[in-house]
């Protein structure tokens, strides 16, 4: 749903786009979330329509077979979709921002022309492999080493990687994956791991993708474990420079805070559509629970919480599209997104009673899916640190 203040700096193309995404959420996502939550499983099927309507290639130019929009459209869509199933628009967050967009940023022309076009259509589907068991915020901390085998011209990946969202489904054509390739020392004299990023095509030897996670919930989100074990890639398969592979993808986190944000604004979007409907329908004691003032003003702070959640996301946005400095906003933005989604599942699910304990009831996977909006993309705690740390303070 656009609010007032959207309506005065999207453009009309903007607000088509939230519409045509919100009928295709409510007509064919929304009906089928309850049987693929239950069955713990992708609808390809779904993804490959979201392809035809052109999400995939959302931000991307034409020139590429992408749909030549901005970031800001990218948001709409994955806003539109959270309000009906988190599980989808995380699919399409993770899908662009962290599978296509560092082959774009950084690919050479070859590798451009070889994943690009599946991947922008929605054909296919791209994953970014940076979390490990001791390296997730921290992303210093990688194990996973890459060598170069000059005599056979190729990079040889070891290592093991963690909540890899998109890696197994399948149509998943393609992994980045970060890896420690040497140090190197500043003029202070410290010492630092040098990264670097690979693009592995799905089903390499040595590549191992693990059983999907008993997850609390995005059930239909695809997220598994991968273990590479002497992975050969050709030494053409370096995405960017080495050695700048944390510069990079620090670029695709900012960002994805971004979407993520938006993401959580849907959800609590969502929440609050179901909530209000119920409490106007639901009554008891002779009138509609909506006219309680406890649950009105529970009402009206759900409110308040998704149109704030609204302007920061769409203000980081607004200054990534701009071309200015957005880090913090995006940080602002994920911290409040994701705390108004939590919260808005919370009250939605007390406002239904019982029935809010169900899990064919939307609110209740919005409750279980929600939690981790506070975790993805950099906890709660990392968005303070980079908050405080943009106030000039130490943390």
């Amino acid at each position: 749903m656009i609010s007032e203040t959207q309506s005065t700096v999207l453009t009309d193309e903007q607000r088509k786009l939230s519409a045509v995404v919100r009928e295709f959420a409510d007509q064919v996502v929304a009906p089928a979330a309850y049987k693929y939550d239950t069955e713990r499983r992708l609808p390809v099927e779904i993804i490959q329509q979201m392809g035809e309507l052109g999400l995939f290639g959302l931000p991307f130019p034409v020139d590429v077979g992408g749909q030549g929009k901005d970031y800001v459209s990218l948001c709409l869509a994955v806003e539109a979709l959270a309000r009906v199933d988190q599980s989808i628009a995380v699919t399409l967050e993770a899908g662009v921002g962290l599978g296509i967009m560092p082959i774009f940023r950084h690919g050479t022309d070859e590798q451009k022309q070889c994943w690009l076009p599946d991947l922008v259509s929605g054909r296919a589907l791209a994953a970014f492999g940076l979390t490990e068991a001791g390296a997730g915020s921290d992303a210093g901390a990688t194990r996973t080493t890459a060598r170069l085998d000059e005599r056979a011209g190729e990079w040889v990946i070891d290592g093991s990687k963690q909540f890899i969202t998109n890696s197994g489904t399948p149509i998943t054509s393609v992994l980045t994956v970060t890896a420690v390739t040497g140090e190197r020392t500043d003029a202070d004299g410290v010492v630092h791991k040098e990264l670097s990023s690979f693009l592995v095509p799905a089903g390499t030897a040595g590549l191992t993708v693990g059983p999907s996670y008993d997850k609390v919930g995005w059930h239909t989100s695809d997220t598994h474990p991968l273990t590479l074990d002497g992975v050969r890639v050709p030494a053409g398969n370096l995405l960017g420079e080495q050695g700048r592979g944390y510069a990079n993808f620090l670029r695709a986190l900012d960002e994805g805070r971004i979407a993520f944000a938006a993401l959580a604004t849907g959800a609590a979007q969502g929440c609050l559509e179901e909530a209000l409907r119920y409490a106007k329908e639901r009554e008891v004691f002779g009138h509609a629970i909506g006219g309680n003032q406890h649950i009105a003003f529970t009402l009206a702070r759900m409110q308040a919480r998704v149109h704030s959640a609204r302007l920061c996301w769409l203000d980081a946005a607004l200054k990534q599209v701009h071309g200015k400095p957005f880090k913090a906003e995006a940080s602002v933005a994920k911290l409040v997104g994701g705390e108004a989604a939590m919260a808005n599942a919370r009250d939605a699910a007390q406002i239904f009673g019982g029935y809010g304990f169900l899990n064919e009831n939307p609110v209740a996977r919005h409750y279980r899916d929600s939690k981790v909006l506070e975790v993805g993309e950099g906890t709660t705690e990392v968005q303070l640190m980079i908050i405080a740390r943009d106030l000039g303070l130490a943390s």
